[in-house]
């Protein structure tokens, strides 16, 4: 598998693979990340902060991250920098190391992109809620390539949506398997057990 360095934004989110995350960008050190990001055109990496908080001291992140590109930013009226990013492949941090601002800095190890798989029938009900979602949304997600017949990124678009725990939203990023991810998604849809 590839190997990349990069700088990790930990965050109180979860970003899948060609999902999409508006973020406000105030603190020093992420504003010379994003700066490096568009200067080189290259990406960095999104983690769910396992320990730790999204500013002060760095966090202790969860293994399993996304590399995210910029795709569109503003200065918003708010003097902060608005800016939108893509998610691309998911990783597998190896090492990392703290800068002295405090930036994470991680070598990771690029995962195998999920096959393509067509959603089984008994999943359909799940298109319908993703749908439902969707249409009430403005930019950046009314921009969305849709594919709901893809189970890897309906499972991706519902678990980012969804009202769940993070630690699940977690826990199927982390999952390889894209029909096992859209099963569990049926049946907490089935029990109503969102939160």
């Amino acid at each position: 598998m590839r190997r990349l360095n990069v700088p990790l934004f930990p965050l109180h989110t979860v970003l899948f693979p060609g999902g999409v995350l508006p973020l406000r960008i105030f603190e020093p050190r992420y504003l010379d990340m994003v700066s490096e990001s568009l200067r080189l055109d290259s990406p960095f990496g999104i983690c769910l902060i396992r320990e730790g908080h999204e500013v002060g001291e760095a966090a202790n992140t969860y293994d399993i991250g996304t590399l995210a590109r910029i795709n569109w930013f503003e200065r918003r009226d708010d003097g902060l920098l608005g800016i939108n990013v893509e998610g691309g492949q998911r990783f597998r941090i190896l090492t990392t190391e703290v800068q002295p601002n405090q930036l994470i800095r991680a070598e990771v190890e690029l995962l195998a992109p999920e096959p393509a798989s067509a959603v089984p029938a008994d999943c359909t009900p799940l298109v319908a809620l993703l749908q439902g979602i969707l249409d009430q949304l403005d930019f950046p997600y009314a921009k969305l390539e849709r594919r709901y017949e893809d189970a890897a990124w309906l499972g991706a678009r519902l678990t980012e949506l969804l009202p769940l725990k993070l630690e699940l939203k977690q826990y199927l990023l982390q999952m390889d398997d894209s029909l096992a991810r859209l099963e569990r998604l049926l049946a907490i849809m089935e029990s109503g057990d969102f939160v």
